[in-house]
């Protein structure tokens, strides 16, 4: 059974920092692209951002430059470093398993999702 469990998000004054973690079970994590997504209320869920197993990354242009997204293959762990925090960032965040087509910024798939965890940035 797969499982892609999600940290805590919080509360977090603009300008700020925040980072999340997926922890990943019942995957072969080391050769499987991860992600993360966002959805604000009222608005589509989109990519933030993607790693390829060898740690090649793509950002969203709306975070490039502020997030940062890792991995750990020895802990099946990815994560996401948030740094200058905007009110617009505010979203539940969901940590997915995806699968790209020639380049990590084009996500062909998701084959699974977590659960999501809430981002709330106050001006």
């Amino acid at each position: 059974q797969v499982q892609l469990v999600e940290s805590e998000g919080g509360l977090v004054q603009a300008g700020g920092s925040l980072k999340l973690s997926c922890a990943a079970s019942g995957i072969i994590f080391r050769v499987t692209a991860m992600a993360w997504y966002r959805q604000a209320p009222g608005k589509e869920r989109e990519l933030v951002a993607a790693i390829t197993p060898s740690s090649r990354t793509s950002y969203a242009d709306s975070v490039k430059g502020r997030f940062a997204i890792s991995r750990d293959n020895a802990k099946n762990t990815v994560y996401l470093q948030m740094n200058s925090l905007q009110p617009e960032d505010t979203a539940v965040y969901y940590c997915a398993a995806v699968h790209y087509r020639g380049t990590i910024a084009i996500i062909s798939s998701v084959d699974h999702w977590g659960q999501g965890t809430q981002v709330t940035v106050s001006s």
